[in-house]
């Protein structure tokens, strides 16, 4: 072989380690027929570049959609096998090439920041419905004593949007776990509600107290998704009741309405979903929030119907010596 011959067969192959290099899966044609594949390629639709050399492009690719592509040129993008492939192809007269790539993992970060959003809209809003009776509240002349409760009440939810802020800036932090009584966040939750348990003419009443082990304004979110839930879908004036009981080192907290029987209770604790009978706005995001927030505990959330009524019910850690 002479030196010339050499040095062509040196630059016919150069392109070959740049192109298996790429992560992207690239195909080459002529006339129909494939003349190259890179390694991405190979790997996407498991031939090596021997075999596919020469062959129909449907022969290696198998599916006639990106056959059609390369004919014609343009962009798709595909779900093969639950992955998510972006494809795209250009043509020169009878040159033609197509690209793959993969954007499952891009479309997944996509799906986790939409679903992260419709959590923090959701948490959002109880503080600030809170905060919007306050001043409400606040506009009319009341005694002393009544008007500086609201403006502890106010103070209380402003300090719960900033700490959503600051998860929102630096990421969802470790809880911030504490020793409560459960009576305390009863009646935290009892006074948020205040004006809807008014408007339906509902009562609450709880059942025995315990010492938890609980972040206070996550345990606090969900007695509210759990207790909105049962007004929204109870009918008006029914009596909510909240029971709880102990299971060995866990307090069980049940939520309990007189709305009509659920047939799948348990795909409603789904992001996004709904209940058959929903009406009005809503995300369909409050017992995904709920089964969510417990699991970060440690406990578990489910439905149930008992004794004629629903029951919403979570567990979290009890600490022994009360209840």
């Amino acid at each position: 072989m002479t030196a010339q011959g050499t040095e062509q067969e040196q630059a016919g192959t150069a392109p070959d380690f740049w192109i298996d290099a790429l992560p992207q899966a690239v195909l080459l044609c002529e006339g129909g027929n494939v003349v190259r594949l890179n390694a991405a390629a190979s790997r996407l639709w498991g031939v090596t570049q021997a075999r596919a050399a020469g062959r129909p492009v449907l022969e290696v690719v198998r599916r006639h959609t990106l056959e059609a592509l390369i004919e014609r040129g343009g962009e798709l993008e595909l779900e093969v096998g639950g992955r998510t492939l972006r494809c795209a192809a250009t043509r020169d007269g009878e040159s033609s090439a197509l690209i793959v790539e993969d954007t499952t993992e891009h479309r997944r970060r996509e799906s986790e920041l939409r679903e992260a959003t419709a959590v923090l809209s959701h948490e959002f809003r109880t503080p600030v419905t809170a905060l919007r009776g306050v001043l409400e509240a606040l506009e009319y002349d009341m005694p002393r004593e009544l008007s500086q409760n609201f403006v502890r009440q106010g103070l209380q939810e402003t300090e719960r949007l900033a700490r959503l802020v600051e998860d929102l800036a630096v990421g969802f932090r470790p809880t911030r776990a504490r020793t409560l009584l459960l009576a305390e966040a009863f009646a935290r939750a009892e006074r948020l509600l205040d004006s809807e348990l008014s408007a339906k003419g509902s009562r609450l009443s709880f059942g025995a107290d315990h010492l938890v082990r609980a972040d206070p304004d996550k345990l606090l979110q969900v007695l509210l998704n759990l207790i909105e839930n049962a007004l929204k879908y109870g009918p008006p004036g029914q009596d909510i009741e909240i029971q709880t009981t102990t299971r060995e080192t866990w307090i069980e907290v049940r939520v309990l309405d007189h709305g009509p029987p659920i047939p799948d209770t348990d795909s409603l604790f789904q992001a996004h979903t709904r209940g058959a009978g929903a009406t009005g706005q809503g995300s369909g995001m409050g017992l995904y929030i709920v089964r969510s927030v417990v699991q970060g505990w440690g406990g578990q959330a489910w439905a149930t119907r008992t004794g004629g009524r629903n029951a919403f019910c979570f567990t979290l850690p009890g600490v022994g010596g009360l209840g």
